[in-house]
Order: structure tokens, then C-alpha cells, then sequence
């Protein structure tokens, strides 16, 4: 998949990744690849990432939550002050700077308190600028591997057409 993706904290402890389409296309097609790419993580990753969002399943591994994906659904706004008795940021960040943290073993590297931001800002610029005008397709089919199988995966109505002229594909939610 070509899609291009930007990443943002939360302002908490959590990183919130975006592929910003700007096409039309459903929460359910959405959601669909979300789902399928949070169980390819987990079953690449098992002992670290899971897709359950059971607290007991999840404690000491990494949450993909594919359900964010849905219309009855919220998710902190970027630049968004988090009512903390640390007053952080839900701040954009580049791949780079999640590489570093990952080798520096710090989580704090990427934590921005408010005071700072702006400064940022105005340093680096809108990292989440293009997540607004950005145009990508959301493909209508797409391939993962586990392992050794390879499971083709198809947007909902790429499905239906194959269901119809009784072509086989294979599709995990």
C-alpha cells in the first residue's frame, strides 16, 4: 500500500496515526482496512501488539484500535490542550522523531506541554497541514502477509462484484 500516513500524539499516552483520503469512501471501508492491518500488526507481533480492546488483554502490549474508525466515534483534535495537571498537547510529529524515541527508549521525547508548541510551530510548521488537502484513493484491494499465507483483502463493494460472479476471495475482519 502507497498510502501516506502522518502521526500525532495523543497529548496523553497514546500515538494516533492518519491516512487522510479526502475521497469519497465509507466509515465501513475504512474500518474494514483499519481492522485488517491492526490484526496483521498483531499477529506479526503477537507478544506485543494486540487489536482486543479487553484492558485485561491489552495491558503491556500495544493497542491498534481499528474501532476509531466509525461515525459515533471521537478522537482528540490536533493542537488540542488536554485537561491534565501536565498541560500537554495533542502535537503532530514525523516519522523521524517516533525512530528516535523508539532508540532512545524515551516516551518523553514526545510529550509537548503547551507552553511549547507554538515555538514548535513555528519552527517546523503545520506538520498536520497536509492531512487536509491531501488526496489518496483507498485501494480496492490490498495484500498482507502473515507468515507464510497471503490473504487478499477487498473493499466492500470490489467483494460484492466477486461474490457475484462467484469469484473466491479471502477477507478477515
Amino acid at each position: 500500500m502507497k498510502l501516506k500516513s502522518f502521526a500525532k500524539t495523543s497529548g496523553s499516552k497514546g500515538l494516533q496515526v492518519y491516512v487522510p483520503l479526502n475521497t469519497a469512501v465509507t466509515y465501513d471501508q475504512t474500518k474494514d482496512l483499519s481492522r485488517a492491518l491492526a490484526q496483521h500488526l498483531e499477529g506479526e507481533h503477537a507478544g506485543l501488539v494486540t487489536s482486543n480492546m479487553s484492558k485485561a488483554v491489552r495491558k503491556g502490549k500495544v493497542f491498534v484500535d481499528w474501532s476509531q474508525n466509525d461515525e459515533h466515534k471521537t478522537t482528540i483534535c490536533v493542537y488540542s490542550l488536554r485537561a491534565r495537571e501536565e498541560p500537554t498537547v495533542s502535537t503532530p510529529i514525523t516519522w523521524d522523531e517516533v525512530v528516535n524515541c523508539l532508540k532512545k527508549k524515551k516516551v518523553d521525547i514526545l510529550k509537548f506541554r503547551s507552553d511549547k508548541v507554538v515555538t514548535r510551530v513555528e519552527k517546523m510548521g503545520d506538520l498536520f497541514e497536509p492531512v487536509e488537502k491531501l488526496r489518496q484513493k483507498l485501494p480496492k484491494k490490498w495484500t498482507l502477509r502473515l507468515g507464510k499465507a497471503q490473504l487478499r483483502l477487498m473493499s466492500a463493494d470490489v467483494f460484492q462484484r466477486n461474490v457475484k460472479s462467484g469469484a473466491a476471495c479471502f477477507t478477515f475482519f
